[in-house]
């Protein structure tokens, strides 16, 4: 069992001793040839491209331009500590043990639109390219384009040495869809997590609780050393409960009653 993330736009870069425990992203070729396309594009396309304000078209313009390669401890930290948006939140990967984080490099795996698949240990530096972003490169018009098969591939090869080779979806539409359906062997199982007011009769699914939820999950799973899928439906955090009644072979409800304060 292995469980995608979708990655975050804040970022995190205080320092961290896992970052002596980092590792090479699988797909690191493949990152440097974007690199590449990155580094020629001009502030103002960058603004397009991303839809930014200036200011942040100039600091994502610096760091294209900043990338300093091979990645190492000294000039890198592992993308699980330095993502910090609501799903980094939940997973809090600062505070696992180095040995839960290296128990994780297998079962959990961060979706990117630079490097197409990251395990939480693999050194990255600071960027900014999300998975929707209309780049051009000589695979195509975009990035789903341009990583076409890889990342089903690779997680392919991940799933193949476990038990349980169910892939479960913690990830947004934007990032899930950068998995090749036709391309991947694997089951899938989408977890979604939905917030129920007193006496509604529906659930909502509330963005930045479900991005939270969502790190939670993958916490549950390292923290626990869950390996097979049917373990999920164990999963308590923040009052959430497996709703079986809601639920398909392929879609796990996860619900709660009332909706909660905001998580710092």
């Amino acid at each position: 069992m292995l469980a995608v993330l979708s990655p975050a736009k804040a970022l995190d870069w205080s320092p961290s001793p896992m970052t002596d425990h980092g590792t090479e992203p699988a797909l690191m070729k493949d990152a440097t040839s974007l690199m590449r396309t990155t580094r020629g594009l001009s502030q103002k396309r960058i603004r397009e491209l991303m839809n930014l304000s200036a200011d942040l078209a100039k600091l994502n313009y610096d760091r294209y331009r900043s990338f300093d390669l091979p990645f190492t401890p000294d000039n890198a930290l592992p993308a699980s500590v330095a993502f910090n948006g609501d799903v980094y939140r939940g997973f809090d990967a600062r505070t696992l043990s180095a040995e839960e984080l290296e128990w994780s490099q297998d079962r959990v795996a961060i979706l990117s639109g630079l490097f197409g698949l990251l395990r939480p240990l693999d050194l990255i530096q600071p960027y900014r390219l999300e998975m929707g972003t209309k780049l051009k490169t000589r695979r195509g018009a975009n990035l789903y384009a341009f990583w076409g098969d890889k990342i089903a591939q690779q997680l392919d090869r991940k799933l193949s040495g476990h038990n349980d080779g169910t892939l479960v979806n913690l990830a947004s539409n934007e990032y899930f869809k950068a998995v090749a359906k036709k391309a991947l062997k694997a089951p899938v199982v989408e977890c979604v997590f939905e917030d129920w007011k007193v006496h509604a009769d529906e659930g909502t699914v509330i963005g930045f609780l479900a991005k939270y939820a969502r790190g939670l999950m993958a916490r549950y799973i390292v923290t626990e050393q869950i390996d097979r899928v049917e373990g999920l439906k164990e999963f308590n955090a923040e009052r959430y409960a497996y709703d079986a009644a809601r639920s398909t072979d392929t879609r796990w409800v996860f619900k709660r009653k009332f909706v909660p304060v905001t998580p710092n």
